[in-house]
């Protein structure tokens, strides 16, 4: 690629320099004016094919990005095409080309995409909404400019021809299209970043010696020491080779960078295209009012204009309807934004009560735990004393019962008490044994039965446990909110071990529900983040612990999967059920 662009630069170069020499040193004649001519196509023949590969690759990351070179591509294509006109007189005919001359109007509208690909603004990042209002905008303006040259050049050419005022109104025309494009280059230029500067640069150094020269050259046609191949020619011909070197010097050009879009550049590219429609009642009127107009240039001017009102009055209903619906799109979502903030609301109210009440249920179960352990000491008392065999039976059951009563008392004690995270060596089975305890009472009121299905011989992982007890509570919690006691489902807990994984999966059961297949990967940050909040804390408590939670696709199937690591020294390691149990 590099030595590509290397024989390219000197083509380009050999044949720039081939004009100047042309031009100093070859006497006016047919010749001079062929090889000038050929030269000059040859430069546009080689900028068309520069520029045409970039439509398809080449930093073309984005669609504004491709826009933008197509629309320079189709204006260069315009340019040869006037250039093709040109030599078909100058070279093929070997005679003057006529003025006025018809192919005028491609040499005025080659610039009208490239101002349009500048009107693209590729090198800002925005929504798809902005960049149709932009592009419609865009597009306001560009009809704007091709009624100016119909407006002012056409009548004169082909209405009534007068060719002193065709070449005055086309070179004003084209001066002021071509001041416009230097104006929009300049802009973008100090404002874009990066590669897109230089770029920008680049386009507007060789516009601007395209630009000054050929309005020499049209002060020179004036002056009637113009032709073919005359030194006016150099600086135009340089300016070409300029432009056709562009996409080459591109490719060190880093534009994949983007800004964020610029309000003000966008609200003055909307004025602009207000301003263009409102022009056209008062365009049209100071024609019929101008009385020093031939009566059939004033009626086709007239009529011109209305025409661009109707074309240009659908496009502005076009953007209007466009309008109306981003705004009703808008006020959708800021009711949605408003009734999830009054749901948040809410649920930070349920939360306070639930902490205030965990503190209420912590001191409670204190409380509870102190004539507990006087009522199994008392039992087991009686159950070594001298009692009848079948009352210290019933000591004996009575102790287990307290024992029992005790246990669930601790598991409260562990889920209330807040703790930083202790990461240790932690059998999964015992964390879901002591939920298992805590959840009948909460499921037993909603006609919902528990089915555990602990795989034995579980490795261990690392984690810690009183926050893996929290996770698991939660996750059970949400799935059984979703389930209809009537339905005969049930919730079922189902541990396996995979690979070097663990997996805890929490799932709905009934005939009608087949089995959960996990291929959603939630996260507590990015795209696929869950909707509450405390879905998203389970997702960052189990991510801080090595582990990630899976939910189905298929949202009609309520279900969770909970991955963590197998510890490390799980072949030498102990599980730690003292801490799985939360023992004080």
């Amino acid at each position: 690629m590099a030595l590509s662009n290397r024989y390219w630069k000197s083509l380009l170069i050999s044949l720039a320099l081939g004009q100047v020499a042309a031009s100093l040193l070859m006497p006016r004649g047919d010749v001079l004016t062929i090889i000038s001519d050929l030269i000059q196509g040859a430069l546009l023949l080689m900028a068309t094919a520069a520029f045409l590969p970039k439509t398809a690759h080449a930093n073309a990351k984005s669609f504004r990005t491709r826009l933008f070179w197509i629309l320079m591509s189709v204006g260069m294509g315009l340019w040869l095409a006037y250039q093709g006109m040109w030599n078909y007189f100058e070279v093929v005919k070997r005679q003057d080309v006529p003025d006025p001359f018809l192919g005028d109007i491609v040499l005025f509208l080659h610039l009208v995409p490239m101002i349009a690909a500048l009107g693209v603004l590729p090198h800002l990042r925005e929504d798809d909404r902005d960049e149709r209002i932009r592009i419609l905008d865009f597009s306001l303006l560009l009809t704007w400019w091709v009624f100016i040259y119909v407006y002012l050049v056409i009548p004169w050419q082909t209405v009534q021809i007068d060719e002193p005022t065709y070449s005055t109104n086309l070179n004003l025309a084209y001066l002021t299209e071509k001041l416009m494009l230097l104006l929009g280059l300049a802009v973008l230029a100090y404002s874009a970043e990066g590669g897109w500067r230089q770029l920008y640069g680049q386009l507007l150094g060789a516009s601007a010696l395209y630009a000054s020269s050929s309005y020499v050259a049209n002060w020179a046609i004036g002056h009637k020491t113009y032709y073919s191949g005359s030194i006016y020619d150099i600086p135009l011909t340089v300016s070409i080779a300029w432009i056709a070197a562009v996409p080459a010097l591109s490719d060190h050009y880093n534009l994949s960078e983007s800004n964020p879009a610029k309000p003000l550049l966008g609200v003055w590219i909307t004025r602009l295209s207000m301003f263009a429609l409102l022009s056209l009642p008062w365009v049209a009127l100071h024609s019929e009012l101008d009385a020093t107009q031939p009566h059939a240039v004033k009626a086709f001017r007239v009529t011109v204009s209305l025409a661009a009102m109707v074309v240009m009055g659908v496009m502005v209903f076009w953007r209007q309807r466009m309008l109306g619906a981003d705004l009703s799109f808008f006020l959708d979502k800021s009711r949605r934004s408003f009734d999830e903030l009054k749901n948040l609301q809410e649920s930070l109210i349920q939360s306070q009560k639930l902490a205030s009440l965990g503190q209420l249920v912590g001191g409670a179960a204190h409380e509870i735990n102190n004539p507990l352990t006087a009522m199994l000491g008392y039992s087991e008392l009686l159950s070594v004393s001298g009692l009848p065999p079948h009352e210290q039976q019933q000591a004996l059951m009575i102790g287990d019962q307290v024992r029992r009563t005790k246990t669930l008392v601790e598991s409260l004690l562990t889920f209330v008490r807040p703790a930083p995270a202790k990461l240790m060596i932690v059998d999964v089975n015992s964390v879901l044994r002591t939920a298992l305890r805590l959840l009948p009472s909460r499921l037993q009121a909603q006609g919902i039965a528990v089915r555990p299905e602990l795989a034995p011989s579980l490795p261990p992982v690392l984690a810690d446990s009183n926050q893996l007890l929290h996770v698991c509570l939660h996750l059970a919690g949400q799935i059984s909110v979703q389930l209809d006691p009537g339905t005969n489902c049930s919730l079922c807990i189902r541990t396996g071990h995979e690979g070097g994984s663990l997996l805890v999966d929490f799932f709905a059961e009934a005939p009608f529900l087949g089995p959960p297949s996990f291929d959603l990967s939630l996260t507590s940050e990015g795209v696929h983040r869950p909707a509450t909040l405390s879905l998203n804390a389970c997702c960052r408590i189990v991510e801080e612990q090595g582990g990630r939670l899976l939910r189905p696709s298929n949202l009609t199937i309520p279900a969770f999967r909970m991955e963590l690591s197998v510890a490390a020294n799980s072949a030498t390691g102990h599980p730690n059920r003292a801490a799985a149990h939360g023992g004080s």
